[in-house]
């Protein structure tokens, strides 16, 4: 049974309790598969989120979150396959769109629109044009 949770429109600005509400409110919050956090004033991902394995479906549009690099903390969910995040700051940034589909590359929609083959090689282009290797510094001693 797929379940679902709804805090959208809540004034949230945190995820302080959200464990706590989410073993309150259901009876196995391990199959938690959907939560919709959109319209809050939310400025990070909380990786309280990243503890719910079964989550396929995560709506956060309409907060406040400042850096693209909080994308990466949803990169250990396995079964994540929607995602929103448009109407936050971080949708002003260059590149939002490829870097979300490189971090997360099993998502299938994105920002209520589906992530098409082309999405998925225009991304890997980005990266590849935008991800530069760590220079490796060689100290020599000089006796």
């Amino acid at each position: 049974m797929t379940q679902s949770l709804w805090l959208n429109n809540n004034v949230l600005n945190d995820l302080r309790d959200f464990n706590h509400v989410v073993s309150q409110l259901l009876e196995h919050p391990e199959n938690l598969a959907w939560i919709d956090l959109s319209f809050n004033d939310l400025t990070c991902i909380d990786p309280i989120l990243t503890t719910f394995f079964n989550l396929s479906v995560l709506y956060l549009h309409g907060n406040s979150i400042q850096h693209l690099g909080e994308v990466n903390k949803l990169a250990v969910l396995p079964r994540l396959r929607s995602l929103t995040l448009h109407g936050n700051p971080i949708e002003e940034e260059k590149g939002y769109r490829q870097y979300v589909l490189c971090t997360l590359p099993r998502i299938t929609t994105f920002d209520f629109s589906g992530v098409t083959k082309a999405d998925r090689t225009t991304a890997e282009v980005w990266k590849r044009m935008n991800i530069k290797p760590k220079k490796v510094q060689v100290k020599h001693n000089v006796s």
